[in-house]
């Protein structure tokens, strides 16, 4: 997928230079020929951008209920977090009692 991204990046690159190079450098693209179709990408650019309003998607206005609102309102509030111990662990001491002869005699 990176690879496809970064090909298409230098195929845009090298157009770009060879526009430029056919406007500036060389004259053989003339002036009138590019300008209509930038004016046209133009336009198309911006209609995309800023529809008309009657092609514009409008949501529309739904008034939710008040069970929905509780809904909403009770996963807003944080929980109410309690203090925690400084360490993770505990020792919980088992059952069977402690015997000096299992404990190891060297280090």
């Amino acid at each position: 997928m990176r690879k496809q991204g970064i090909m298409f990046w230098i195929i845009v690159l090298l157009v770009a230079i060879g526009i430029f190079d056919s406007l500036f450098i060389s004259h053989q693209i003339p002036w009138s020929s590019i300008i209509i179709p930038v004016a046209v990408v133009g336009i198309v650019f911006l209609l995309y951008k800023f529809p008309p309003r009657k092609y514009r998607k409008t949501q529309p206005k739904v008034k939710p209920s008040a069970r929905t609102m509780a809904k909403v309102a009770a996963e807003r509030k944080p929980a109410r977090t309690e203090k925690r111990k400084a360490y993770p662990f505990q020792v919980i001491e088992g059952q069977k009692g402690k015997n000096d002869d299992d404990l190891p005699k060297y280090h």
